[in-house]
C-alpha cells in the first residue's frame, strides 16, 4: 500500500475525501462513527489497594509476617509490633514508587494541545482537540502544538520541532512534495506533522490522516503501556535467597523438632523450641536495612546530578553491561558551534582565523550580518546554525548587535524551505550589499566570481571542484555546512528572490554540535569496565558515525547501521547481531524497544537514556532507563528509573561505579546478618545435640537482631567507595547472592563466632547456674557479632583499607556496645533481658572470647588476601 508521504496532496485528499472547504458537520459525526475521538486510551490499571497488598507477595516479606505471627504466639508482643511496622512501611514506599511511575501516560496526554484551527465548511474554527476526524484540514502557525497526524497540502516557510519524537533540537523545513522512497523514517517526512510537535515558523495547511492511537505519539503510548519493567538483579537475587533461607531454616527447624522429641521434651515445648530457632535465623531487619543504605545511596547520587527515582536501580547501575545512550546532548553539547571554515581557497580550524586578514574578517562579519540570532546575558534566541555564528563572531571579539548596529540592514529575504537561502541587504562602507547564505547545493550554481587575496577572480571549473570537494570532506565528517555569497547592488534597489544570482562567493562556515569534553574519558571508563557503549540516535548515519569515532565509541564504520535496516531482521536475527554494532542511526521508537530486548535476550543488563517522547518505551523497557533532566519531557523522566540533572554521559559512568559499590557493600552487610545467625544457629544446636539448656532466651535473639545486628549492618552498607571498581567487568547477574563460596565463608565466619560463645556457655554452665551461662552466652554473642561488622567491611583486612576509613562502623559498635552494657548493669534492664549479674573475671572472659573470631579472620586476610 503507498503511504501517504509517498503521495501528492492532492491525491491524499481524494483518498480522503476531502476538498479545500473542508468537512462539513454531517461529515464529521460520519468519520466520529468510524475514527472515534481523537484521545489516547490507556489498559485498566491496578489499583492503590491492590497495589498495596501484592508487595506482600515477596517471599521475604512473607517469611518476615510468618516471624511476626510466631514471636505473637511466643508471646513476645514487641516483636510482633517492630516486625510488622517494618513489612508495611516497605509496602507502602513500594505503592509509592508504584503509582509515581504510572504517571507516564497522563503526561503523554499533556503533549497533546487542547485546541486546534481547523477549517470545516469553508471556515476557520477553534475546536477542543478530541474533536478532530480523519480528514479535517488542521491550520497551523507559528506557536502552535500540533493535535494529529496529518500530509501536508500548504507550506509557507513552515518549520516544526519535532525533537519529542526524533530527540534532534534543530527545527525541520517542511515541504508539500512527495517523498517517493519505501524507507522513511519520521524525521524524513518532511511532508508530513506528528501530534505531539509544534510549529516553530511559518504557516501551513494540514489534512489529517490519523488521530489518537494511530498516530506516532499513541504507537508509543502503546508501547509504553504494554512495555514491562524488569526486576533488577538485586531483588531477583533476594528473591533467590528468600526462597533458599525459607527452606533452610525449616530444614533446621524440623531437624531441631525432631531431636528434641527423641530426646523427651513435650511437643508443645519442642514445638516452641524450633519456632523460637526461626526467628532466631530471619534477618527480620534485613530488607529495612537495605532500604536505607539504598536510600543513602541515592542520596550521594543527587550530589552527583543522578537522582534515583527507582530504590532498587541504584544496585542494578552497578550490574550494567550496556549502555544504549542517545546523542544528542547526552554525549554531544546540545550546542551547534563552527569547527572549521573554508575561506580564501584554504580549510582553517575555527580558532586559527586572523581578523588582521581582510577576507578572513569580512567572512565573519558577513556570518554576522545575514543572521537573524542573539546571544545576551546566556541565553541564546535565534536558530542554532546562527546562533553557531554568533558565537564565532564573539570569539574574536564581534558582537552582532555592534555589527549589525554599524551597518544596518536596509532589506531581507527571509530563509524558505523550498529555495534553501536567506539573504540580507546592509550599507557596508557606502556599499549597498546583498549577503546570501545557505545550502551549497542551491548557492553554488548562482555563484560568479570568488573572494581571494589576489582579488575577486571569475569563478573556475577548478574553482568549484575544490569547493565542492572541500563540502564532501566536511559532510564525510558529520559536519553542517553553510555557504556564504555576496554581491553589490543599487541603493534602494528593491530585492526578490530572482535576485539571488551573479554572486561572488566568500566562503564555507562547517559545523556541528561536538561531543562533551568529559565524554571521551568516560566513554574508555566504560570499555575498561566490560560495559559496551552504544549510539542510539534519530540523526543521520555520518553524523552520528563522526561523533561515534571521536568519542572512541565507533572502531570500524561496518558497525554503524541505520534504523531500515532493523526491520529486515528477525528477533534472533537482531539478537546476534547487536553485539557488533556500536551506532544506530535514524531510529524510530520501536527499533529502540527491539533493541533494548535484544540485548537483555542476550542476558545483559541495559541502561538506556533518552530525553523526547520517543524515547518512554524504550526507557522502561530498559533495566535503567536514564532521563534527561534539562532536556527530558516530562514522559521521558517518568518511564525512566533515573534522572541526570547535568544530561552529562559521564555522569551515568560515575552512577555505575557507585552502583557498583554499592551491591559490594550490601552483600557485605548480608554476609554479617548471615554469619551471625548462623553463629546463633551452631549455638543452639550444640546445645540440643548434647541435652543442655536453651541458650538463649527469645529476648536475646531479639534484641540482637533488631539492635545490635542493625546498626553494624547499616554501617557496612555505607562503606566508601571502593576507586578500583570501574576495573572489574560487570557482574553476572545470573550468579546467586547465595552461591557456594558466600555459603561457605557465612558458614566458616558462623562457626567462629559459635566456638567463642559455647565456650562462653560452657564456662557459665560450670557455675552451676543456668542465668550466668545464658548471659554469658548471649553477652558473648552479642559482642562477637559487634566486633565482627569490621570484618564484614570488606574481603581485605580493615588495616588494608583502613582502620578508621568508615566512621559509620565506629559509630555503629560504639552504640552496640553501649546498648550491652546496659543490659548487663542497669537494674530496671536485667530483669526485663533475663540476665545475670556478672563478675570482673567473667566479663573478662567475654571481651577475650568476643575478639578472638575478629583475631582469626583479620590474620587470614592479612595474610593471604591481596589487594586488587
Amino acid at each position: 500500500m503507498t503511504e501517504y508521504h509517498q503521495q501528492s496532496s492532492v491525491e491524499v485528499m481524494d483518498m480522503l475525501d476531502v476538498t479545500n472547504q473542508g468537512l462539513s458537520d454531517y461529515d464529521v459525526q460520519k468519520r466520529q462513527e468510524v475514527y472515534g475521538y481523537n484521545e489516547l486510551m490507556e489498559g485498566k490499571k491496578t489499583s492503590t489497594f491492590a497495589v498495596f497488598f501484592g508487595q506482600f507477595k515477596d517471599l521475604l516479606v512473607i517469611i518476615l509476617m510468618i516471624a511476626a505471627f510466631i514471636s505473637f504466639l511466643l508471646g513476645e508482643v514487641e516483636s510482633t509490633i517492630v516486625i510488622m511496622i517494618v513489612v508495611i512501611l516497605n509496602a507502602v514506599l513500594g505503592t509509592v514508587q508504584h503509582v509515581k511511575a504510572e504517571e507516564s501516560l497522563d503526561n503523554l496526554k499533556a503533549l497533546t494541545s487542547p485546541v486546534a484551527k481547523v477549517i470545516r465548511d469553508n471556515r476557520i474554527i477553534e475546536i477542543s482537540s478530541d474533536e478532530i476526524v480523519v480528514g479535517d484540514l488542521l491550520y497551523l502557525e507559528a506557536g502552535d502544538y500540533i493535535s494529529a497526524d496529518g500530509r501536508l497540502i500548504e507550506s509557507h516557510n513552515l518549520h516544526i520541532n519535532e525533537s519529542s519524537l526524533t530527540g534532534e533540537s534543530l527545527a525541520v523545513a517542511k515541504s508539500t512534495a512527495p517523498i517517493k522512497e519505501d524507507r522513511v523514517t519520521i524525521a524524513d517526512k518532511k511532508n508530513m506533522v506528528f501530534t505531539g510537535s509544534f510549529v516553530t515558523n511559518g504557516r501551513g495547511t494540514v489534512i489529517v490522516t490519523a488521530i489518537g492511537m494511530e498516530t506516532e505519539i499513541g504507537k508509543i503510548a502503546n508501547l509504553l503501556d504494554t512495555a514491562k519493567e524488569k526486576k533488577t538483579p538485586l531483588q531477583v537475587s533476594l528473591d533467590h535467597f528468600g526462597e533458599k533461607l525459607a527452606l533452610g531454616i525449616t530444614m533446621i527447624c524440623l531437624a531441631i523438632f525432631t531431636i528434641d522429641l527423641f530426646r523427651g521434651r513435650e511437643l508443645v515445648d519442642s514445638f516452641m523450641f524450633a519456632v523460637s530457632l526461626a526467628v532466631a535465623a530471619i534477618p527480620e531487619a534485613l530488607s529495612s536495612i537495605i532500604t536505607i543504605v539504598l536510600a543513602f545511596g541515592t542520596q550521594k547520587m543527587a550530589k552527583e546530578n543522578a537522582i534515583i527515582r527507582k530504590l532498587y536501580a541504584v544496585e542494578s547501575l552497578g550490574s550494567v553491561s550496556v549502555i544504549c545512550s542517545d546523542k544528542t546532548g547526552t554525549l554531544t553539547e546540545n550546542k551547534m558551534s563552527v569547527q572549521q571554515v573554508y575561506v580564501d581557497q584554504k580549510v582553517i580550524p575555527h580558532d586559527q582565523l586572523h581578523t588582521e586578514n581582510p577576507i578572513e574578517k569580512s567572512f565573519i562579519l558577513k556570518a554576522l550580518l545575514c543572521n537573524d540570532a542573539v546571544e545576551r546575558d546566556h541565553k541564546e534566541i535565534g536558530d542554532p546554525t546562527e546562533i553557531a555564528l554568533v558565537k564565532l563572531g564573539k570569539q574574536y571579539n564581534f558582537d552582532e548587535l555592534i555589527v549589525r548596529d554599524h551597518f544596518p540592514r536596509v532589506a531581507e529575504i527571509p530563509f524558505d524551505s523550498n529555495r534553501k537561502l536567506m539573504s540580507t541587504v546592509n550599507q557596508i562602507h557606502h556599499q549597498t550589499i546583498m549577503i546570501t547564505k545557505g545550502a551549497l547545493d542551491v548557492l553554488l550554481y548562482k555563484i560568479v566570481k570568488i573572494d581571494t587575496s589576489e582579488g575577486i577572480l571569475d569563478i573556475t571549473e577548478a574553482h568549484r571542484k575544490k569547493i565542492e570537494e572541500v563540502n564532501r570532506d566536511f559532510s564525510k565528517n558529520g559536519l553542517r555546512v553553510l555557504a556564504i555569497a555576496y554581491k553589490e547592488i543599487r541603493r534602494n534597489q528593491p530585492i526578490a528572490a530572482e535576485d539571488e544570482r551573479d554572486l561572488i562567493f566568500v566562503g564555507l562556515m562547517a559545523m556541528m554540535d561536538p561531543p562533551r569534553k568529559e565524554t571521551k574519558a568516560a566513554v574508555e571508563s566504560c570499555i575498561q569496565a566490560g560495559i559496551k557503549p552504544v549510539m542510539i540516535t534519530g540523526d543521520h548515519k555520518i553524523t552520528a558515525t563522526a561523533i561515534a569515532k571521536q568519542i572512541g565509541i565507533l572502531k570500524d564504520p561496518s558497525e554503524a547501521i541505520e534504523g531500515y535496516e532493523i526491520e529486515g531482521l528477525t528477533d534472533r536475527q537482531l539478537q546476534e547481531k547487536v553485539k557488533d554494532v556500536s551506532v544506530y542511526a535514524r531510529v524510530t521508537p520501536e527499533h529502540k524497544i527491539r533493541i533494548v530486548k535484544a540485548w537483555q535476550e542476550k542476558g545483559n543488563v541495559v541502561a538506556m537514556t533518552g530525553d523526547g517522547v520517543n524515547d518512554g518505551p524504550a526507557l522502561k523497557q530498559a533495566d535503567i532507563g536514564v532521563a534527561m533532566g534539562i532536556t527530558g519531557t516530562e514522559v521521558a523522566k517518568d518511564a525512566s528509573s533515573m534522572i541526570l540533572t547535568d544530561d552529562n554521559f559521564s555522569t551515568i559512568v560515575k552512577a555505575i561505579s557507585n552502583g557498583r559499590s554499592l551491591y559490594t557493600n550490601i552483600k557485605n552487610a548480608i554476609l554479617f546478618l548471615l554469619s551471625g545467625n548462623a553463629g546463633a544457629i551452631f549455638v543452639v544446636l550444640y546445645a540440643t545435640v548434647l541435652g543442655l539448656p536453651v541458650p538463649f532466651a527469645p529476648v536475646h535473639l531479639l534484641f540482637i537482631n533488631l539492635l545490635t545486628d542493625s546498626l553494624p549492618a547499616i554501617a557496612i552498607g555505607l562503606e566508601p567507595h571502593n576507586k578500583n571498581t570501574m576495573k572489574d567487568k560487570p557482574r553476572d547477574i545470573h550468579t546467586p547472592l547465595l552461591n557456594k563460596a558466600f555459603t561457605t565463608q557465612v558458614v566458616l565466619e558462623g562457626l567462629l563466632i559459635a566456638i567463642s560463645t559455647i565456650i562462653a556457655f560452657r564456662m557459665g554452665l560450670s557455675t552451676g547456674d543456668t542465668l550466668t551461662a545464658s548471659t554469658m552466652a548471649f553477652a558473648t554473642l552479642c559482642l562477637s557479632r559487634l566486633v565482627h561488622g569490621f570484618n564484614s567491611r570488606s574481603k581485605e583486612s580493615i588495616f588494608t583499607i583502613g582502620v578508621f576509613s568508615n566512621k559509620y562502623t565506629w559509630l555503629a559498635f560504639t552504640i552496640g556496645v553501649l546498648s550491652l552494657h546496659s543490659v548487663l548493669f542497669i537494674p530496671s534492664l536485667t530483669g526485663m533481658f533475663e540476665v545475670a549479674t556478672l563478675s570482673g573475671v567473667q566479663l573478662g572472659y567475654i571481651y577475650i572470647l568476643s575478639f578472638m573470631p575478629f583475631l582469626v579472620n583479620q590474620w587470614y586476610k592479612f595474610l593471604f588476601v591481596r589487594r586488587k
